[in-house]
């Protein structure tokens, strides 16, 4: 089970972050009950399936299988149209967890968001000074979502 909460980025992170990693991602499948991703990330691949979200938007089963590089790149062109999702992810510790801060790029240019995976639903965090609000269970901020309907498309008040 995977069990994580995000969050909106509203301060600097970059000094912080330890290191980072260029991220290619396409959905096989995109459907909220059970998405298949497939990611380049470096000259590593992953597939990775997730199941659907509890009621709180924080847990969800996933399971994930290493590929190499060529493995996920042949992958990535059967995924849905439209579906590619490109970001750098930075990794920041915080306090007492490792966030990953996702800056994306393309039609998400402008997003920034931060998760932590937490060992139980109820971990108590301290949240590092760049942490805004919280979108934990939000779903247009979920990756497979933002491939269908990106960022830049959202009208904002």
């Amino acid at each position: 089970m995977e069990i994580e909460r995000k969050f909106l980025v509203k301060g600097d992170y970059k000094r912080e972050a330890y290191s980072y990693a260029h991220i290619v991602q396409g959905y096989i499948c995109s459907d909220p009950e059970r998405v298949v991703r497939v990611r380049l990330q470096g000259d590593a691949g992953f597939l990775t399936i997730k199941g659907a979200t509890d009621d709180t938007g924080m847990s969800r089963y996933e399971w994930e299988k290493k590929l190499t590089q060529t493995e996920a790149e042949e992958l990535l062109q059967l995924c849905e149209p439209h579906t590619m999702i490109e970001k750098v992810r930075y990794y920041v510790i915080g306090n007492t967890h490792t966030f990953e801060v996702d800056e994306f790029k393309r039609d998400n240019e402008g997003l920034t968001v931060a998760e932590v995976e937490l060992l139980y639903p109820d971990e108590t965090i301290d949240l590092p000074s760049f942490i805004g609000k919280e979108i934990t269970g939000d779903s247009r901020y979920y990756n497979s979502q933002l491939a269908r309907y990106p960022y830049n498309t959202w009208k904002r008040s």
